[in-house]
C-alpha cells in the first residue's frame, strides 16, 4: 500500500516536534554547560521551530546567565593614603575599629604591596595586570603618549568588574575613580573608560584623584549631579549610605545573586575633611611628635606579629627634621595636622564599619569575601616640610609659612581649609620603613596592610599571613573563590593575561611558599625589583622634590634581604654587587616586557598636556563659546586661561527688576575666578589660592534689556604666575579696571569645575553664597578668547626687544 504525500509530511512534522521538544525538556540538557572563557557567554542556538501553533510546542529553557552557586559576594575596600604603620590594625596610632574587628574574625596580610601611587594601584587591582599593562604608568593627570603610560585602559585589559558582571554578579562601585583620563571626562567621552562602562552596574562617587569632602563634585552612573549643600553634610557618610541602600535593595530584589561592591573612599587623601567631633577626640594625642610615635608604633607591631621580633628602624630620610629640634610654632601646628588626620582614618572606618553591619544585617556576611586594603600607597608625604592650609598652593609653587598656617588651627579639616600635613607624619606613618607614597624602591611606598575575611571560605581566624603578594594579586584571587575561569576573550577582544597570582592557597595554610615570585615597581623614575627574597631599589626623586637627584643612568641602587630585614635597613650592595646586578638586569626584562620603558622622570612637564604628549581637548583652539546650563567642565576639558592675556564675553538679558548671580566661574574658594552682579553691577574676582581675592567692579547696575559684559585681562608676562590688568567693558564701554598682583601658574582645583549660569561645589568669593548663587537674568552666551601662546610669546619678545632698543637709544 502506498502512504500519501501530506500523511507522510504530516506524521513527519508530528515527530520533529516531538524530537525537538525532547531535547529542550529532557533531564541533563535544560541547562547547555556554560563556556565562561569567552565573555560575554554565547546564547544556545536552539533548533529552529516548524510548529505553527505555540500550544502545540513547548518553550526552550530561558537563556540565563548565573555566578556558580557557591561564589560569594566579593566587597573590596580600598582606604586611600595610609601607609602600613597608620592603622591600629597594624600597630599604627590610627584607632579603627572595625578594621581591628574584621582582623579578628579574619586574616591580616603583613607583606601585601601596592604600586606606591593611586590610578596605578587602583588600575592594577581591578584588573589583575600591572599597572603599565593597563597604560597607567602614573597618574592619569600626569600621562604621556608612550605605550604604558598614555592613561587609558586597553580593550585587551578587562577590569574584574565586567568578568563578574558577565557572570552573573550585580556590581556597584562607589568613592574615588582614578582610572578615566580626564580629558575623557565631559559630555564628549568617549566613556568606554567610566566606571559604567567598565562592568559597574552603579557608579556614584568623583572622578580624579582627590575631591573636596564637604563640597564634592559628584556623577550618579553618568549624570554630573548638583553638589550636596545640607548641613553637616561629608561624602564619606554619603558615599556610605549610598552603598548599603543599593547592596540593601540588591538583596531584597535578587537574594541569591551575589554582588560586587569595590568601596574607595576620598579618606585619607588630603584634603583632610573631617567632622569636629572626631578631631576633638584626638586633642592632645600627637603632642609627642612623629620620632616617639615611630618608636610606639613598631613596639605595637612586634606585640600584634605583623612585624618579626629584632625588626630595626629604618632611618628617616634626609629632610625630615627630629621633632625635638622643631620650634614650639612648628610642633603645635604639626601636631594639629597628624589630629585631623588621625581623625579622618578613624571617622572613615567608622563609616565602613557601618557597611560591614548592613552586610552582617542581610545574613550575607557568613558567604561575604571581604578585603580591607589599608592603602593604596604609602602615607602621603605631598605636604611637604610643613604640610598645607591649601593643597593647591603644593601644585602652584607656593610655599605656605607656620605662621599663615597657624592663623587656621581652629578650622583645619573643617569647610575653609583643604589641608595636608607635614612629611615627617608620613614616614611615622610608613613605620618600620624609612619612605612614604611615590616611592616605590621601598616598602615605605608600596607595603600596604590588608586584612581579609570570608567566614564560609576561611577557617583561620585572627591570623597573621606572611606570604609575599601584590595587588594584581587580588582579582584573580576573587575570580578562584568564585569558580570562575579567567576569561580569554571579553567583548570580542582577546585579553592579555592576568599577571597576579590568587591567594586563595594561604587562606587556611599560613606556612605556605609564597607563590608571587618577582615583581617589578617603578614611579617617576623610583624603581626596583622584587624576586624570591631579595629587592632592589633606587631612590631617583623624594616626593617632596621637583626634580631628579641624577639622571636615570646615573642612579644609586641599594639591596635588601627581606627573608631578615623586614624593614629595609641594612643595604648589602656593596657586599654583594653580583646579587644586585642579578635584580638589575631581572628589572630591566620585566620592564620591557611589561611597557615600563622608556622611562619619564619628568615631573612639571608632565602635568601640561602638550608637553607630556597626551591629547588635551581644546588642543590649539583659543576660543570656546558655551551657552547657559553648560557646567562641570573640569580643567582638562576647559580652555587654558593661565599664564595669557584673555577675554571673557557675556551677553545677558536683563529683567526689569534688574539680575544677580554668576554668569560664568571656573574652580572655587581655594583657587579660581568668577564673572558675575552683584547688585546689578558687573564684577570679576580673582581668588589667587584662597589667600586673597581681587576684583574689579563697575560703578553701576546694569539697566534692563540686553547688554555685552567683557572682561579683558592683559597679562604682564615674563614667566607663569605673574600678574595683570583686568579691566570691565560693558556695551562697548570701559567702566572699570584693577590690577590682579598674582595668577595661578599651573592649576586652579584639582575637582571643582567650570559651569555658566551658577558656580557649584565651594564659591569662588565671599560676594556671593555657596548655594544661592544661580544668575536670575538670561545668559545668550559667553565666549572665552586668549591669545595664541605662540602670539604671546612673540608680544612678549617684540616688547623686549623694543625696551632693548629704548635703552639703548637713551644711553646714545
Amino acid at each position: 500500500m502506498k502512504t500519501k504525500p501530506h500523511l507522510f509530511l504530516a506524521a513527519f512534522s508530528l515527530v520533529l516536534t516531538f524530537a525537538t521538544s525532547f531535547a529542550w525538556t529532557q533531564e541533563g540538557q535544560s541547562a547547555p554547560k556554560l563556556d565562561r572563557t569567552s565573555l560575554p557567554i554565547a546564547e544556545p542556538d536552539y533548533p529552529r521551530s516548524t510548529v505553527l501553533d505555540a500550544r502545540d510546542a513547548k518553550a526552550p529553557p530561558r537563556f540565563e546567565i548565573k555566578a556558580p552557586a557557591t561564589a560569594p559576594n566579593v566587597l573590596i575596600v580600598l582606604v586611600d593614603d595610609m601607609g602600613f604603620g597608620m592603622p591600629s590594625a597594624f600597630g599604627g596610632p590610627v584607632r579603627m575599629p572595625a578594621a581591628d574587628r574584621l582582623a579578628s574574625q579574619g586574616l591580616r596580610y603583613n607583606q601585601f604591596h601596592t604600586t606606591a601611587l593611586c590610578s596605578p594601584t587602583r588600575t592594577a587591582l581591578l584588573s589583575g595586570r600591572n599597572h603599565h599593562m593597563n597604560n597607567m604608568g602614573s597618574i592619569t593627570e600626569t600621562a604621556t603618549g608612550f605605550p604604558g603610560n598614555t592613561g587609558q585602559r586597553p580593550a585587551a585589559v578587562a577590569p574584574l568588574a565586567e568578568m563578574l558582571r558577565l557572570n552573573g554578579y550585580s556590581t556597584a562601585f562607589f568613592g574615588k575613580n582614578h582610572e578615566t583620563a580626564p580629558w575623557e571626562v565631559s559630555v564628549s567621552g568617549p566613556t568606554d573608560r567610566w566606571p559604567t562602562r567598565s562592568g559597574f552596574d552603579k557608579f556614584y562617587g568623583f572622578f580624579g584623584g582627590e575631591t573636596d569632602q564637604w563640597n564634592p563634585t559628584l556623577y550618579d552612573g553618568m549624570a554630573r549631579i548638583p553638589t550636596p549643600h545640607h548641613p553637616g553634610y561629608n561624602f564619606m557618610t554619603d558615599m556610605t549610605d549610598q552603598a548599603i541602600s543599593w547592596m540593601k535593595f540588591q538583596k531584597a530584589l535578587t537574594p541569591d545573586k551575589p554582588f560586587f561592591i569595590y568601596f574607595a573612599p576620598g579618606a585619607t587623601h588630603a584634603p583632610h575633611h573631617v567632622p569636629a567631633d572626631w578631631i576633638a577626640k584626638n586633642k592632645g594625642r600627637f603632642d609627642k611628635g612623629w620620632d616617639k610615635q615611630r618608636e610606639e608604633t613598631l613596639a605595637r607591631q612586634i606585640e600584634l606579629g605583623v612585624v618579626p621580633k629584632g625588626t630595626k628602624l629604618a632611618d628617616k630620610p634626609e629632610g625630615i627634621k627630629d621633632w625635638d629640634k622643631l620650634s614650639d610654632d612648628e610642633k603645635k601646628l604639626f601636631a594639629r595636622q597628624m589630629e585631623v588626620y588621625s581623625a579622618f582614618g578613624e571617622y572613615a572606618d567608622n563609616e565602613i564599619g557601618r557597611l560591614f553591619d548592613a552586610v552582617g544585617a542581610t545574613g550575607e556576611l557568613e558567604n561575604t569575601l571581604i578585603f580591607y586594603i589599608l592603602g593604596d600607597n604609602g602615607t602621603s608625604a605631598e605636604g611637604g616640610m610643613s604640610g598645607m592650609f591649601s593643597e593647591m598652593t603644593y601644585f602652584n609653587n607656593v610655599q605656605e609659612t607656620v605662621q599663615e598656617m597657624l592663623k587656621h588651627y581652629d578650622e583645619w579639616g573643617g569647610p575653609t581649609t583643604y589641608p595636608h600635613m607635614a612629611a615627617g607624619w608620613a614616614v611615622a606613618g610608613d613605620t618600620p620603613f624609612m619612605w612614604t607614597k611615590q616611592m616605590p624602591s621601598n616598602y615605605g611606598g608600596t607595603r600596604n596592610g590588608m586584612i581579609v575575611s570570608w567566614p564560609k571560605g576561611i577557617k583561620a581566624t585572627n591570623q597573621v599571613r606572611s606570604q609575599w603578594h601584590h595587588v594584581i594579586d587580588v582579582a584573580p584571587t576573587v575570580l578562584e573563590a568564585a569558580s570562575l575561569p579567567e576569561p580569554k576573550s571579553v567583548n570580542g577582544t582577546v585579553q592579555s593575561p592576568i599577571e597576579g597570582v590568587s591567594m586563595l592557597y594561604s587562606f587556611d595554610k599560613p606556612d605556605a611558599k609564597s607563590t608571587h615570585k618577582t615583581q617589578y615597581f617603578e614611579i617617576f623614575g623610583n624603581r626596583a625589583i622584587y624576586h624570591e627574597g631579595w629587592f632592589a631599589g633606587t631612590v631617583h626623586r623624594a616626593p617632596w622634590e621637583k626634580v631628579p637627584r641624577q639622571k636615570l643612568q646615573e642612579d644609586k641602587w641599594e639591596l635588601y634581604n627581606t627573608n631578615s630585614d623586614f624593614s629595609l635597613s641594612n643595604d648589602l650592595a656593596a657586599a654583594n654587587p653580583a646579587k644586585l646586578k642579578e635584580l638589575q638586569d631581572i628589572f630591566m626584562k620585566d620592564a620591557s616586557k611589561y611597557r615600563v620603558l622608556p622611562i619619564d622622570d619628568r615631573l612639571l612637564e608632565r602635568i601640561v598636556a602638550k608637553s607630556a604628549g597626551r591629547p588635551d581637548l581644546m588642543g590649539d583652539r583659543t576660543s570656546l563659546t558655551l551657552s547657559e546650563g553648560m557646567g562641570g567642565m573640569s580643567e582638562n576639558v576647559f580652555l587654558n586661561l593661565k599664564n595669557r592675556s584673555h577675554s571673557i564675553t557675556a551677553d545677558v538679558e536683563i529683567p526689569a527688576e534688574g539680575a544677580n548671580g554668576v554668569v560664568i566661574a571656573q574652580a572655587g574658594r581655594f583657587g579660581g575666578w568668577s564673572l558675575y552682579l552683584k547688585d546689578g553691577k558687573p564684577t570679576y574676582c580673582y581668588n589667587f589660592l584662597g589667600l586673597q581675592e581681587y576684583k574689579v567692579a563697575a560703578p553701576t547696575a546694569l539697566a534692563a534689556g540686553k547688554a555685552t559684559i567683557r572682561m579683558n585681562f592683559d597679562y604682564d608676562g615674563g614667566g607663569a604666575g605673574k600678574g595683570g590688568m583686568a579691566n570691565i567693558v560693558v556695551n562697548g564701554e570701559k567702566v572699570a579696571s584693577g590690577r590682579i598682583e598674582r595668577t595661578q601658574m599651573a592649576i586652579f582645583s584639582a575637582d571643582e569645575t567650570a559651569g555658566v549660569g551658577m558656580d557649584d561645589a565651594t564659591p569662588v568669593t565671599k560676594d556671593y553664597k555657596e548655594r544661592d548663587n544661580a544668575f536670575t537674568g538670561k545668559i545668550l552666551k559667553v565666549s572665552l578668547d586668549v591669545k595664541p601662546v605662540g602670539a604671546a610669546v612673540k608680544a612678549e619678545a617684540d616688547a623686549a626687544k623694543k625696551e632693548s632698543e629704548v635703552k639703548k637709544a637713551l644711553s646714545n
